[in-house]
């Protein structure tokens, strides 16, 4: 993480909050996608992208070797988003929980 070696006027707990309020005040996926289009750059973009993108497979429990193959994400970043997936803050599974939720209820409505 970096270290800033100024006090910055605004206390790093309070600025998070902040964000974490103006992502939660989106109203669709185009404007989360702006959103974090104007937020990210294209690269941080990318390995948010790719980390989300390992979820799923993680928790249907494909091997990390398979996912590399099927997606070309590093087996590193495979890893990463698996041990967060275990010993996180349980954030990637309410995600991948309201997705699936989301996902299903559209399969419905399409039936």
């Amino acid at each position: 993480m970096k270290r800033r070696s100024l006090d910055p006027e605004t206390p790093v707990e309070s600025a998070e909050q902040s964000l974490c309020e103006a992502l939660l005040s989106l109203k669709n996926v185009e404007e989360m996608g702006a959103f974090l289009g104007d937020l990210c750059t294209p690269a941080e973009l990318e390995v948010l992208v790719d980390r989300w993108r390992v979820v799923p497979f993680l928790l249907e429990g494909v091997s990390y070797r398979e996912i590399h193959e099927r997606t070309a994400v590093s087996i590193t970043t495979i890893g990463r988003v698996a041990r967060y997936l275990n010993q996180g803050n349980g954030g990637y599974l309410a995600a991948a929980a309201r997705a699936a939720r989301r996902h299903t209820q559209a399969a419905r409505k399409k039936a």
